[in-house]
């Protein structure tokens, strides 16, 4: 349903976001490895875990990371020539780092959070194999800021100083695999008070703190390092942590859609209560498809599974009830099975299909009890009927779950789905989610309670001082200061502001580039060789201040700059002298220039005495040619002019 469509105040949505943002530091959170990001296939070794959950110090077990650990899983972690014994968890982290503590102080500044007198570092438990640990490490760092959209003023409950997680490269046979480089690297965590009361304002107010974020020069940019969580309930819903929305632009979708699928799940208790639903016993349906077709159920049989099934009576038509696009109640019993390790469930709103036929449905609803119109016991007339709020009337009938797996696999699974169809029954469960491309979540786990967090013993405590930290120019400052002060048009001055190197053309600026010039060839020059193929990310940012200080100097003509970068980007190693030398694009004098000139202007004299200055154009292509872009355009102009006036 459309943004427009929905009255949002009349649904009592309640939202809030909490921002994962990387920090640009130099060096990692809690120890001196760099924050680079490496290829999988640079890994110098690996190391392996099998993580299970712990009793925080009041003896409570986290019930998300009871059932991380329901899952048999080995972890595997590609381990670098960079990666010190902290990240493989060999050694005690290091105190808190304190370029990235500086940063995030400039972050709460800009967010109006008030620092904290002194920080404590926590363990928060994580068991999916994402940190060597299993726990990762988060300190408070400030609290109640607030920033301001259109729809009002919106809370900053609290600003985290964490460490990021590593990064999952790939699923194996035995577990996950992940990637150490990413882990450690200093993260902050903005969240904001349930303040948001439409899909635009969450928008608006991620929007705003990015911008926020940016304006610092300290964040890292591009795809992974920034994502957003949403929590979203609506009335008579329940509170949904959403996680993972890794465009910004996603964000209006995902609330909208959440808040749509708390509405259809609130439509569907009502019917369910309505007819008396139920969830019965699980029951083992093997000998109903002993002489199946279906290629999932007969896999499993022939190789030891099982096929359990479980009777959702009063569910017919339900189960297979769109709640998102193309997403369905079904969708959310097999999400839950899948958890537990089994591949789906199948379940009778969609059968027969997949190879399975009718006969086998019909003998499926027989084995678990399950009717047409009900499976109370029947009435005088014959007919099934099941007794509400004290009124006998006929229900409808009933569906039923399945999952084929291996035995060690499919109790669990199948109790999964009948557990999430209970909640069914009572409405909108409390959990979290994982946000689609698409723009439809997936079901993830339990919501995490107290449980999981607890001190951590080997960092001491700080004492943040905000007080030495200066308050960073926030991005919409800076594009009025690069237009007034620099003499930038206004769309140059916000592309560069808000591109993802400002921080460098700041230093050419100040090192003495042109601020035009400079500009330009750091967001459209590079922007079109991107377009051409070129892989201009690779170019390191000394090598790109490199060129333009070559520029500036008079060593490099601007048509010379193209190559040089193309050059940069295909040897990173290369130096900006290196690649002029091997790109035969270095200056020349202006003598050289002249000879070259007049080389040209001769051989086409009879033109220049025709056409005087009306044969610039032609031969100002053949000049530059010949030069080889060793020269710049507006010194070959003036030398060419002059020879033509010379001959007309």
């Amino acid at each position: 349903m459309s943004d427009d469509a929905r009255d949002y105040e009349d649904l009592g949505l309640v939202a809030g976001l909490e921002i994962h943002q990387q920090l640009d530091t130099e060096t990692k959170l809690f120890c001196e490895s760099p924050t680079d990001l490496r290829e999988p296939a640079e890994a110098t070794h690996t190391i392996t875990r099998e993580l299970h959950p712990t009793r925080s110090e009041l003896g409570e077990l986290d019930e998300a990371a009871m059932e991380e650990s329901r899952v048999d899983r080995t972890f595997e972690y590609l381990a670098y020539d960079t990666t010190c014994l902290v990240e493989e968890d060999d050694e005690p982290p290091a105190r808190i780092g304190q370029e990235a503590l500086d940063v995030a102080m400039g972050i709460a500044d800009l967010l109006d959070a008030t620092v904290v007198d002194q920080g404590h570092v926590m363990r928060k438990l994580v068991i999916d194999g994402s940190n060597t640990s299993g726990f990762q490490r988060s300190m408070l760092l400030a609290q109640n800021g607030e920033i301001e959209t259109d729809e009002g003023s919106v809370g900053i409950v609290d600003v985290m100083l964490e460490e990021e997680s590593a990064q999952r490269v790939e699923e194996t046979d035995e577990g996950v695999r992940y990637s150490l480089d990413r882990l450690g690297i200093p993260l902050i965590e903005i969240g904001t008070a349930p303040d948001i009361s439409t899909p635009e304002q969450a928008y608006e107010a991620a929007e705003h703190i990015g911008m926020l974020l940016r304006s610092t020069g300290s964040v890292k940019r591009g795809l992974g390092t920034i994502r957003q969580d949403v929590n979203v309930s609506i009335e008579d819903g329940a509170r949904v942590e959403i996680k993972g929305v890794q465009a910004l632009g996603d964000i209006r979708d995902i609330v909208a859609g959440e808040a749509d699928r708390q509405v259809e799940l609130l439509e569907i208790r009502e019917e369910l209560e309505a007819r008396d639903a139920a969830v019965g016993e699980v029951e083992d349906v093997a000998t109903v498809f002993s002489d199946t077709d279906s290629g999932v159920i007969r896999g499993a049989l022939d190789s030891g599974g099982e096929v359990l099934a479980v009777p959702l009576y009063g569910f017919d038509g339900l189960v297979g009830r769109e709640i998102q696009p193309d997403r369905r109640l079904g969708t959310e019993l097999s999400d839950h099975a899948k958890r537990a390790g089994a591949g789906g469930i199948f379940h009778t709103d969609e059968l027969p299909a997949y190879g399975v036929t009718e006969e086998e449905v019909e003998a499926l609803k027989t084995a678990v009890d399950a009717g047409e119109n009900g499976s109370e016991e029947q009435s005088s007339s014959g007919n099934r009927k099941r007794t509400v709020s004290g009124d006998s009337r006929p229900q409808a009938g009933d569906a039923v779950a399945l999952v084929a797996a291996n035995s060690d696999v499919a109790g669990q699974a199948i109790q999964a789905a009948a557990d999430r169809a209970r909640t069914a029954i009572e409405g909108v469960p409390e959990e979290t989610r994982g946000a689609n491309d698409d723009g439809t979540t997936r079901y993830l786990r339990p919501l995490p309670g107290a449980a999981r967090m607890y001190p951590e013993t080997d960092v001491p405590p700080v004492e943040p001082d905000p007080s030495e930290v200066e308050t960073p120019e926030l991005l919409t400052e800076r594009v009025k200061r690069y237009a007034e002060e620099l003499g930038l048009d206004e769309g140059l001055a916000e592309q560069v502001a808000y591109g993802r190197r400002m921080v460098l053309f700041e230093e050419a600026v100040e090192a003495g580039v042109d601020p035009t010039f400079a500009a330009s060839t750091l967001e459209s020059t590079l922007t079109e060789l991107s377009r051409e193929g070129v892989d201009v990310e690779s170019i390191r940012d000394d090598a790109l201040l490199g060129t333009l200080l070559l520029v500036e100097e008079g060593e490099l003509p601007k048509e010379g700059v193209n190559p040089v970068l193309t050059a940069l980007a295909e040897d990173p190693e290369l130096t900006p002298e290196a690649a002029m030398e091997e790109e035969g694009v270095g200056g020349v004098s202006e003598g050289e220039v002249r000879e070259a000139v007049q080389e040209v202007v001769e051989r086409n004299a009879e033109q220049v005495e025709a056409e005087g200055m009306g044969a610039f154009s032609g031969l100002m292509g053949e000049c530059m040619g010949a030069l080889r872009g060793q020269a710049g355009g507006d010194l070959v102009s003036e030398v060419l002019r002059e020879e033509i006036q010379k001959r007309a």
